[in-house]
């Protein structure tokens, strides 16, 4: 059985604020534990009132704190957004605070508009630098020699996985050159999964950190007690990714009344945008989470899956990510 982890978007949902939005993560994760999760990951977005991570490492570290076993991690960093150094000093703190149980996945996009990426004060030509920032970072977690003019302290010298982020076959590439695990962003950018998979396995170099590929993959999953309720708190998700499009992001909307009435709530090509954006995604009871894990498993071969759920009733969301792992060991 392939692990299952979690990719927590920290929403805020309508009537909620930022706080509570932390207490229920701290909740899931520590219920995330007990289900038999292998990780718990936070993406780093900025200017977005529905999602929480902006400060990705303090809530890590929140959550870390609060939990005993499950590896918590970045899914990821926005390096365009940070200098490697600075990357490296807060992951090797991390990893000092809580050993053996923090992961860094690092992507090219800034996570965010324009506005905010003049506002975080960062200068970034273009896609070129990444790779190179990628192998700077990863230097900092070498040991470092006796003369060496900077290093990162805490850092050098700790045990911190990296993984690469990606949607498209850059990412894919570069993880294959560097001989480094690869997560895919499949729950919102399918379109390129199988060409970057391709890519990934048919270019990968062995290296220190990785002797044969390792592929995670996002998947949308929504579980509920039957296949319409499953639908119908999809539509909460539904509506985030319209809003966003849209150009109106806002906190987390309550679902609607149904499948249906998701369609009649957005026009058809909005409908089409959102279907093809979220196709990786398997939603229902227990039993079409059941075939659906097991479909999207035998067909892309995973080495391991993170799960996503932008549910809005918090306890709804606890209830599918453990009906979820039930279903997956149940297969």
């Amino acid at each position: 059985m392939i692990p299952l982890s979690i990719l927590d978007l920290a929403p805020v949902t309508e009537g909620s604020d930022a706080r509570q939005t932390f207490a229920n993560s701290l909740d899931l994760a520590r219920a995330a534990e007990r289900f038999g999760y292998r990780r718990y990951w936070f993406a780093e977005h900025h200017n977005m009132p529905g999602i929480a991570s902006a400060a990705t490492s303090v809530l890590i570290g929140h959550v870390a704190g609060g939990t005993s076993t499950i590896r918590v991690g970045a899914g990821g960093i926005m390096l365009p957004n940070h200098a490697p150094l600075q990357v490296a000093e807060q992951f090797g703190t991390l990893a000092s605070l809580y050993p053996g149980r923090i992961d860094l996945g690092l992507g090219r996009a800034p996570g965010t508009d324009q506005a905010a990426v003049r506002a975080l004060r960062r200068t970034y030509g273009n896609a070129e630098e990444f790779p190179s920032d990628v192998v700077e970072l990863l230097g900092y977690f070498e040991p470092a020699a006796a003369n060496c003019a900077v290093r990162a302290v805490p850092g050098a010298g700790l045990d911190v996985p990296i993984w690469i982020l990606g949607s498209s076959l850059f990412g894919a590439s570069l993880a294959a050159m560097l001989g480094l695990p690869y997560a895919f962003a499949s729950h919102f950018a399918p379109a390129m999964l199988e060409e970057a998979l391709d890519v990934y396995r048919g270019n990968f170099r062995p290296s220190r950190h990785l002797q044969k590929p390792c592929v995670m993959l996002a998947l949308n999953v929504v579980a509920a007690e039957t296949d319409d309720e499953a639908a119908r708190l999809f539509t909460t998700q539904q509506q985030a990714f319209v809003k966003l499009r849209r150009g109106g992001p806002g906190l987390v909307p309550p679902p609607l009344a149904s499948a249906s009435a998701f369609a009649a709530w957005c026009t058809p090509q909005e409908k089409a945008g959102v279907d093809n954006a979220l196709a990786c995604a398997v939603i229902g009871s227990a039993d079409s989470v059941r075939r659906g894990l097991k479909a999207f498993i035998d067909r892309y071969q995973p080495d391991e899956l993170m799960l996503t759920a932008n549910i809005f009733d918090h306890a709804a969301r606890v209830r599918s990510f453990e009906m979820a792992m039930q279903a997956h060991r149940e297969h």
